[in-house]
């Protein structure tokens, strides 16, 4: 993306890059509720994703009058477009699953710094000061007037494993419950910080947890890696420092024995309690929980763990941060760092073959990947197909794999398109995987949608193989035009 004058480091210096970009950043002093209103905003004004239309790409936005919330601003949308993260990382859009992959492979830890130099503890409010209360410190908004309540949706939650000391970071939907409590979703099996907090509760012990929210975003990026790139035990804040060549910096909380993010706007510590649960929408019985990535609301979850909030501090004149759920943002957050899953396995298995993957906003990041691969020689016949297994059996919220040649742009999903029409047919190259695990957020993957489906969540994956036959490639070779350079003809071009 070429040289910036400016460093991203936090937040902060994320949004003075993109002041200086045109069309990547505005801002607005008009009073606006975080309940429900600034969401609707948003939606309008750069939401994009699985968002109802009308929406569209559009860019960040930071409300600097919240209702409620005096001496706070909100920054929404900040990596909710692909190219808005390639200023931010400073790469090519294209190529940013190419950036995330060597990240992961060069790992670079982070480090503690003194208490008094940690710009996240400028101001400290204890639980145990009488007037505490989580929900008029933090400005959490809620995406639509349906949400079971203010959620924190950028929260980056860090912990550390009772039983071997190794700490991860991760992001889950949070919802504030009380003037001290916050409900936190954790999906069996997905996450680490969820397995350690069963360890923990089958020890009879609470697990001590911060949330930064507020942050670099090369940290919300990386954080968003899993199992099998991420293993258990590895911390993703390696990926993020090695993304900026530089150390994450974490600070040692005050009130618990846990690490959060030190230049973070705002931190949230507690504990996860042993034993506890709550219901979700308790406080609006509305039977939904927010928005969710493909297009959704999520249903409340009648029983959720819950955090026992011992402080929060912050950076003086603190910006919240947050996204809507089916939003861009979360294609980039979930999308790219699958992307370079998917492009370390493959060059693993077929060196040279696969020339680049996009999982496409259409899909939330997770659903769908659209793979460009090159068959060179006969025998690379059929192992496109394979290549598609290989995501499958790695990433089991994947359901559609498309499968395009080195012609076509996977970016541009009309080329997609134009390669589904004119180089697949449905009875020769539609690949079907019943009765294999898919993403239960999916409404049509329920059993009430299909008697094939046994199971909420077990349901039939695709590979729409959009290849050209190899023996066959002369017959589909596109119109070639004249390479020109339009300069010469429209100087602004």
């Amino acid at each position: 993306m070429g040289e910036s004058k400016i460093e991203v480091n936090d937040l902060r210096s994320a949004i003075e890059l993109l002041k200086t970009i045109p069309g990547q950043y505005v801002e607005t002093d008009v009073e606006v509720d975080p309940h429900a209103e600034l969401s609707g905003v948003y939606r309008h004004v750069g939401a994009g994703g699985t968002v109802m239309r009308p929406t569209k790409e559009g860019p960040a936005m930071v409300f600097k009058n919240i209702k409620g919330h005096p001496d706070t601003s909100v920054m929404i949308g900040l990596l909710a477009s692909r190219t808005r993260v390639g200023y931010l990382l400073d790469c090519d859009p294209k190529k940013l699953g190419f950036l995330l992959k060597e990240s992961v492979q060069n790992p670079l830890p982070p480090i503690t710094i003194p208490n008094e130099k940690a710009k996240c503890q400028e101001v400290v409010y204890r639980a145990t000061d009488p007037d505490f209360d989580v929900r008029k410190l933090v400005p959490a908004p809620t995406n639509t007037p349906e949400d079971a309540g203010p959620y924190i949706t950028l929260g980056m939650c860090y912990a550390t494993n009772p039983e071997t000391g190794t700490s991860d970071v991760t992001i889950h939907r949070m919802c504030l419950q009380s003037k001290d409590e916050i409900s936190i979703f954790l999906q069996p099996g997905a996450r680490h910080i969820g397995h350690f907090r069963e360890i923990a509760e089958a020890r009879g012990e609470a697990l001590p947890i911060s949330i930064s929210i507020g942050v670099d975003p090369a940290i919300e990026i990386a954080s968003c890696f899993e199992p099998p790139t991420t293993p258990l035990g590895y911390d993703e804040l390696q990926a993020a420092g090695a993304l900026r060549k530089k150390p994450v910096e974490l600070v040692q909380c005050l009130t618990i024995p846990e690490r959060a993010i030190a230049n973070a706007e705002y931190v949230i510590e507690g504990e996860i309690l042993p034993n506890v649960r709550v219901r979700e929408d308790q406080n609006t019985n509305t039977g939904k929980a927010m928005p969710e990535f493909p297009g959704y609301n999520g249903p409340a979850n009648p029983e959720l763990p819950v955090i026992k909030v011992k402080a929060v501090t912050t950076r003086k004149h603190p910006i919240m941060q947050t996204c809507i759920g089916p939003s861009e943002e979360h294609v980039s957050m979930a999308g790219i760092p699958t992307e370079a899953s998917i492009l370390a396995m493959l060059e693993k298995a077929y060196p040279g073959k696969c020339l680049n993957v996009y999982n496409a906003s259409f899909g939330g990041g997770k659903y769908v990947t659209i793979m460009q691969f090159k068959k060179s020689v006969p025998s690379d016949e059929g192992r496109q197909r394979q290549a598609a297994l290989l995501a499958f059996s790695a990433f089991a919220e994947l359901k559609h794999v498309i499968v395009v040649d080195e012609d076509v742009d996977i970016f541009d999903i009309n080329d997609v398109m134009w390669a589904m029409t004119t180089r697949f047919q449905a009875d020769r190259d539609l690949i079907q995987i019943p009765g294999v695990q898919c993403h239960p957020l999916d409404p049509s993957n329920q059993p009430e949608y299909s008697p094939l489906i046994p199971a909420a969540g077990v349901a039939c994956k695709a590979i729409f193989d959009c290849t050209v036959p190899f023996a066959q490639k002369d017959r589909f070779e596109r119109a070639k035009f004249m390479e020109v350079d339009p300069k010469k003809w429209l100087k602004d071009w």
